[in-house]
Protein backbone atom coordinates (compact mmCIF):
# COMPACT_ATOMS: atom_id res chain seq x y z
CA UNK A 1 0.00 0.00 0.00
CA UNK A 2 1.61 3.16 -1.00
CA UNK A 3 0.67 6.64 -0.64
CA UNK A 4 -1.06 8.61 -3.20
CA UNK A 5 1.42 11.58 -4.72
CA UNK A 6 -1.08 14.10 -3.87
CA UNK A 7 -1.49 12.69 -0.39
CA UNK A 8 2.16 12.30 0.37
CA UNK A 9 2.75 16.20 -1.00
CA UNK A 10 0.02 17.54 1.64
CA UNK A 11 1.68 15.47 4.58
CA UNK A 12 5.30 16.72 3.93
CA UNK A 13 3.84 20.41 3.39
CA UNK A 14 1.98 19.96 6.87
CA UNK A 15 5.12 18.79 8.95
CA UNK A 16 7.89 20.34 7.03
CA UNK A 17 10.23 22.27 8.77
CA UNK A 18 11.26 24.26 6.08
CA UNK A 19 10.73 25.22 2.43
CA UNK A 20 12.50 22.41 1.05
CA UNK A 21 12.41 19.71 4.05
CA UNK A 22 11.40 16.39 3.04
CA UNK A 23 13.24 14.09 5.41
CA UNK A 24 13.25 15.79 8.53
CA UNK A 25 12.29 13.12 10.98
CA UNK A 26 8.97 14.76 11.89
CA UNK A 27 8.31 14.34 8.07
CA UNK A 28 9.05 11.09 8.19
CA UNK A 29 7.02 10.45 11.21
CA UNK A 30 3.89 12.11 9.39
CA UNK A 31 4.66 9.77 6.40
CA UNK A 32 4.82 6.48 8.19
CA UNK A 33 1.85 7.34 10.20
CA UNK A 34 -0.33 7.87 7.02
CA UNK A 35 0.83 4.48 5.43
CA UNK A 36 0.06 2.83 8.64
CA UNK A 37 -3.16 4.19 8.68
CA UNK A 38 -3.89 2.83 5.48
CA UNK A 39 -2.48 -0.67 5.89
CA UNK A 40 -4.88 -1.12 8.87
CA UNK A 41 -8.01 -0.24 7.29
CA UNK A 42 -6.71 -3.11 4.66
CA UNK A 43 -6.58 -5.15 7.42
CA UNK A 44 -10.34 -4.57 8.22
CA UNK A 45 -11.12 -6.00 5.18
CA UNK A 46 -8.11 -9.21 4.99
CA UNK A 47 -7.93 -10.14 7.75
CA UNK A 48 -5.29 -12.98 6.89
CA UNK A 49 -3.03 -10.65 4.88
CA UNK A 50 -0.04 -12.25 7.18
CA UNK A 51 2.81 -10.67 3.98
CA UNK A 52 1.31 -7.04 5.22
CA UNK A 53 1.11 -7.46 8.47
CA UNK A 54 4.85 -8.15 8.20
CA UNK A 55 5.37 -4.95 6.78
CA UNK A 56 2.95 -3.40 8.97
CA UNK A 57 4.82 -4.19 12.36
CA UNK A 58 8.19 -2.78 10.27
CA UNK A 59 6.70 0.69 9.58
CA UNK A 60 5.41 0.56 13.62
CA UNK A 61 9.04 -0.52 14.91
CA UNK A 62 10.76 2.14 12.43
CA UNK A 63 8.24 5.42 13.07
CA UNK A 64 8.35 4.07 17.21
CA UNK A 65 12.59 4.50 16.50
CA UNK A 66 12.33 7.88 14.83
CA UNK A 67 9.79 9.06 18.14
CA UNK A 68 12.43 8.19 20.00
CA UNK A 69 15.19 9.69 18.67
CA UNK A 70 12.65 13.01 17.89
CA UNK A 71 11.96 13.02 21.83
CA UNK A 72 15.81 12.68 22.57
CA UNK A 73 16.61 15.76 20.06
CA UNK A 74 13.56 18.15 20.62
CA UNK A 75 11.36 17.33 22.95
CA UNK A 76 8.91 20.48 22.45
CA UNK A 77 8.87 19.19 18.49
CA UNK A 78 8.18 15.42 19.46
CA UNK A 79 5.11 16.44 21.89
CA UNK A 80 3.96 18.53 18.95
CA UNK A 81 4.14 16.41 16.48
CA UNK A 82 2.30 13.70 18.71
CA UNK A 83 -0.51 15.95 19.41
CA UNK A 84 -1.24 16.89 15.38
CA UNK A 85 -0.61 12.97 14.95
CA UNK A 86 -2.93 11.99 17.72
CA UNK A 87 -0.86 9.23 18.26
CA UNK A 88 -0.92 7.63 22.45
CA UNK A 89 2.28 8.48 24.71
Amino acid sequence: MTLVKDKKVKVISDFRVHERDTGSAAVQIALLTERINLLSEHFKLHKKDHHSRRGLLHLVNHRRKLLEYLRKENKEQYEQLIKKLKLRK
